[in-house]
């Protein structure tokens, strides 16, 4: 798998994870866990776009 490819898959499943947190967070009124489910689905986003700059430049 490419670099670019993996980023991109990666970045997906942590913003899924940091969806799930952030919402499981917000259900459980526990803010830490909020903010950490915030975190991580930032980092997701973030790893999604490097794959996708990745691609362009053949990576």
């Amino acid at each position: 798998m490419k670099s670019s490819s993996k980023d991109q898959a990666e970045g997906a499943f942590k913003e899924i994870k940091g969806k799930a947190k952030e919402l499981a967070g917000k259900l459980s009124d526990n803010p830490e866990l909020e903010a950490e489910g915030t975190g991580e689905k930032i980092a997701g986003q973030v790893q999604g776009k490097i794959g996708q700059i990745k691609k362009v430049f053949g990576e």
